[in-house]
């Protein structure tokens, strides 16, 4: 018999047995139904976030009403084409919902600051259905109010 195809392994090299060679394709067997299981549960947990885009204008937010549906996940998109600093300011909104970057938020949870010609993401999933103001702490006087619906 050829040394390759015989029953011996040349000298040097390892041998493997057949146990050896079913273990090995088992543990990667699992490690494959494991890997493909955390990958449904993130999904589950972490669907894909629907987009939402609110431009903040001077003086109004576009839209001014936005619609969220309860326990649905949402990347809120805020884009300030104005030419003063605007705020997203919507406390109760903000906590009535999981909020997934909080560091997007000011100190008090309160509202998005956002700078003229910035755009900031918020990833949030509204836990509350109801209704709830929404303003620019510095331009509400001037009428850059709206509001928000959880249904």
């Amino acid at each position: 018999m050829s040394p390759r195809f015989g029953r011996h392994p040349p000298a040097g090299q390892p041998t493997i047995a057949m146990p050896q060679i079913l273990a090995r394709i088992v543990l990667l067997g699992l490690v494959g139904v494991l890997a493909i299981s955390i990958g449904v549960v993130a999904a589950k947990r972490y669907p894909r976030a629907l987009d939402l885009n609110v431009e903040m204008r001077d003086d109004q937010f576009v839209p001014d009403r936005l619609t969220f549906q309860k326990d649905a996940r949402y990347r809120l998109h805020m884009e300030n084409r104005g030419k003063d600093t605007h705020e997203f300011t919507a406390p109760v909104f903000f906590a009535s919902a999981d909020i997934e970057n909080p560091g997007v938020l000011n100190r008090e949870r309160s509202e998005v600051v956002v700078q003229p010609g910035q755009a900031v993401d918020l990833t949030l999933t509204p836990r509350r259905a109801g209704s709830f103001d929404l303003r620019c702490a510095d331009h509400d006087w001037d009428g850059m109010i709206g509001s928000i619906t959880v249904q």
